[in-house]
């Protein structure tokens, strides 16, 4: 299995693999601008751009119950060309002239639910590909490729919108999709599902119900997705709390997490990383408690730079959940968790806007971090004791599932 950098650029199915998702994302980048431009061009509401930027991402919770079990039980290659011809086509059609209002939200349920499936199978495949001991450092690689191609799509996508019209830019989505299917197609192996079975509605709800009745995985759950969900709450507000620099705070914040997630990948001893996930998890929160005071642009660079560091813990958690996870449910396991994340995400940042508007921006990031940091002492484990307070609270509440 691959140990270093240069060896995962040599493996040819993680090369196939990494060109697949970076076109993925860069797709997905380009829509959600796209879109939410489009979509407050007519009909001038900031929250119907908010749905329309965020409604695949919330789309995953209800994929987490309904699809999520081919994530294990179709064949990778086959499934990621599917998808990804799914999602171009859902993108092309609202770049349709003349679509109304409604129609325009439409596709989002098919992006999220495909959205959903195809991070299962990518990541299971992943780990297929690499190994339990070659995950991290794939990962690593994944999470890199993701915020830079997020930062140049974000960039590129702004001018495109412009230039081309955001119909245009749509239209260059579903190229990117199918690009994403194309590669998929060429460059994977064929491989078998790795579990039997229909990929029913209700096979996916048995094993998310499996997954998250383990008072282990759902602690490493909770810290996946609740203390980083809440963060990048906080970094939502980096435009009204500073417009003319939030370029400026966003490239602090995408250069702290690339350092963070190569240091968890292939600094930390492995005797270390079980130990480190959850100080991570407080060191994403804490220097955006210092936001309330307005610090100087430089200072709040700096915090936010540091701060992303602690975007490491998701991968030592993620290892975490593999290690807690039989290998036929590798798939929906890593899939329930990036749909947890992004839904998460999503509510975060709608609720860090809501209070920004009673406040400020500062002190809303500040509050944000506050609840950060609550969630992650509550999930600490304490020496002695069996698991967290939340596994003792939800095992008293629900005692039927034990």
């Amino acid at each position: 299995m691959p140990s270093t950098y240069r060896e995962l650029a040599r493996h040819r199915g993680f090369a196939a693999l990494f060109a697949s998702s970076t076109a993925h994302t860069a797709a997905q980048t380009l829509a959600s601008l796209a879109l939410g431009v489009l979509v407050y061009g007519r009909s001038g509401s900031p929250l119907l751009s908010s749905l329309a930027a965020f409604g695949p991402a919330l789309a995953h919770l209800l994929g987490a119950a309904t699809v999520l079990a081919g994530a294990d039980r179709l064949p990778p290659r086959g499934a990621l060309t599917a998808l990804g011809l799914v999602s171009a086509l859902a993108t092309a059609v609202q770049a349709l002239p003349g679509l109304p209002l409604w129609a325009l939200f439409a596709p989002l349920l098919p992006l999220g639910l495909a959205g959903c499936l195809a991070g299962g199978v990518r990541h299971g495949l992943l780990d297929e590909l690499l190994g339990r001991d070659g995950y991290l450092l794939g990962r690593s690689v994944l999470n890199a490729s993701t915020g830079v191609v997020q930062i140049a799509a974000f960039a590129a996508g702004a001018a495109l919108t412009a230039a081309l019209t955001p119909a245009g830019a749509l239209l260059l989505a579903a190229a990117c999709h199918l690009l994403a299917a194309a590669t998929a197609r060429t460059g994977l192996a064929r491989r078998p599902a790795r579990r039997a079975g229909a990929a029913t509605p209700a096979a996916s709800w048995s094993a998310t119900a499996r997954l998250w009745s383990d008072p282990g995985r759902r602690r490493v759950y909770l810290a996946l997705w609740v203390p980083n969900g809440l963060i990048v709450g906080a970094e939502s507000l980096f435009v009204p709390y500073d417009p003319a620099h939030a370029g400026l705070l966003l490239a602090a914040s995408a250069a702290g997490m690339l350092a963070g997630d190569a240091a968890a990948a292939r600094l930390l001893p492995a005797r270390l990383r079980g130990r480190l996930a959850i100080p991570l998890c407080a060191l994403l929160a804490a220097p955006y408690l210092a936001f309330g005071l307005r610090p100087p642009l430089p200072v709040a660079s700096a915090l936010a730079a540091v701060a992303a560091l602690g975007y490491g813990s998701g991968l030592l958690l993620q290892q975490q959940l593999l290690d807690r996870t039989p290998g036929d449910l590798t798939g929906h396991a890593l899939g329930l968790h990036t749909s947890g994340m992004l839904a998460v995400q999503g509510l975060a940042a709608t609720a860090a806007g809501a209070a920004a508007q009673v406040t400020s921006p500062g002190t809303a990031m500040t509050l944000t971090a506050a609840a950060s940091l609550t969630v992650t002492a509550l999930l600490w484990p304490r020496r002695g004791r069996a698991g967290s307070r939340i596994d003792r609270a939800y095992t008293i509440c629900h005692p039927h599932l034990w």
